[in-house]
């Protein structure tokens, strides 16, 4: 395992960015060439080769390669922050034992239009500058998808909007509206505009801002060809994986602290969606349902299980089974898929709840914590090919932005949530790995 400097939130980012950059670089290298066993395993040595071309983390030839086992999951993940900030040698996914499901994703025709999204990209990494764009753009196998956090101090990859234009910015947003629907680019402005507010309210701008979000490109965009981005900043990550008209947009991280606050005379609300639908679904069950799907009736400070830095979480399936369910209450947990899948442009969406239907069935929920209106809450989603999480937390960094003490219990008024694909297709890994298989020009 390989750990990664700590620092406790709140405090002020380490200086030197240079040095920063040759430390991951450094861990790009120790991450790769340890991974040359578990590649090997799952694609033989045409997938290896194609994937050894990667300029930003070439291994020494001499380096010895880690012992390819069981995946090993993070110690938790909730925070993604000091304590949690390390990967495991190979990337393996979510799973409930270790042992991948293997035909659940297949390289096809989705209809999905990524011609915009492809165009908008392009013309994002065109508008950088040399030096921009040499510190934006990574191979889309690179480690780099995998070094994300949601923590205010984690020190980041890519070029940060501080660094743009005001014409570098707008592209940008043109991406992120290429990609998302609206639904999904208000969620997140909101969450950037709430974390500037929160920062200044607890006069702590040098941390808290709405500024501080990367950009990360992985390939070259391209209709044929895998590539894919990365938007990365506090309470914010996205991932987004395109290969022809497939789109995988996972792991995906939202969240806010406080999740309402008033702005220039403005209530903005954000991260509610999710809530609403999770209470939704867990008041449609009968008692004896409820016996089944509520692990526990009190809520702990933080309860995320696969939050930054725990790709390879294990976690066996809880709670209540989707076949137990009405169809109304099926109706209700898919509601709460929506809350998240809606977050991608509608034909994207589509095409993932039609595979979350699919699974149904063998869909399990699991929930910690209060059922009433305002109750704090922990609830997971999880089937073998979408894994949710929605946890309230205790009141963090920002609490005095909204007149809470840190420690003080469980909220709504700190949300942290996410949206996974298990079984090895966060990042679009799994189509990435058939891609290099079956193109000809990469046996």
């Amino acid at each position: 395992m390989i750990e990664l400097d700590t620092e406790e939130p709140g405090t002020e980012p380490k200086p030197g960015r240079g040095a920063h950059a040759s430390r991951r670089n450094f861990m790009r290298k120790v991450f790769f060439a340890s991974g040359a066993t578990a590649v090997a395993t799952m694609g033989g040595a045409g997938a290896w080769a194609a994937l050894a071309d990667d300029t930003t983390a070439t291994a020494d030839a001499s380096a010895s390669a880690a012992p390819s086992g069981a995946p090993s999951g993070g110690p938790g993940g909730g925070a993604g922050g000091p304590g949690n900030q390390s990967i495991t040698e190979d990337f393996f996914g979510l799973t409930t034992d270790g042992k991948r499901i293997d035909d659940l994703f297949t390289i096809h025709s989705t209809g999905v239009a990524t011609a915009p999204v492809i165009a908008a990209a392009n013309a994002f990494l065109a508008g950088l500058t040399d030096d921009q764009k040499s510190s934006t753009q990574f191979t889309v196998h690179s480690t780099e998808w995998r070094l994300w956090s949601n923590v205010d101090s984690y020190e980041r990859q890519g070029v940060s909007l501080a660094d743009l234009s005001d014409d570098q910015k707008a592209l940008g947003t043109t991406l992120l509206k290429s990609a998302l629907s609206a639904d999904g680019l208000e969620t997140a402005e909101k969450v950037r505009k709430i974390n500037q507010a929160a920062g200044e309210a607890i006069d702590n701008t040098k941390s808290f801002n709405s500024e501080a979000y990367y950009w990360t490109v992985m390939g070259t965009p391209s209709a044929t060809e895998p590539w894919g981005f990365q938007f990365d900043g506090h309470h914010l990550v996205i991932n987004y994986f395109v290969l022809g008209d497939q789109v995988v947009m996972s792991p995906c991280f939202w969240g806010s602290e406080p999740t309402s606050m008033e702005i220039d005379g403005e209530t903005v609300t954000v991260c509610h969606e999710e809530v609403v639908a999770s209470l939704a679904f867990i008041n449609s069950l009968t008692e004896a349902q409820q016996k089944v799907a509520i692990e526990s009736s009190t809520k702990s400070n933080e309860s995320m299980k696969a939050g930054a830095f725990s790709d390879n979480t294990v976690q066996e399936y809880g709670g209540i089974r989707g076949n137990a369910l009405t169809g109304a209450q099926r109706l209700k947990l898919l509601a709460v898929a929506e809350a998240f899948v809606g977050r991608a442009k509608a034909d994207a969406a589509k095409v993932r709840m039609a595979e979350i239907r699919k699974h149904l069935g063998d869909t399990y929920v699991t929930w910690a914590g209060g059922i009433e209106d305002d109750s704090a809450f922990y609830i997971r989603v999880h089937s073998p090919v979408v894994w949710i999480e929605v946890d309230c937390q205790g009141p963090g960094p920002l609490a005095g932005a909204y007149g809470a003490t840190q420690g003080s219990g469980a909220t709504q008024k700190h949300v942290h949530s996410i949206i996974r694909t298990p079984n090895g297709n966060d990042y679009g890994k799994e189509l990435l790995r058939q891609h290099y298989l079956t193109s000809p020009h990469h046996q």
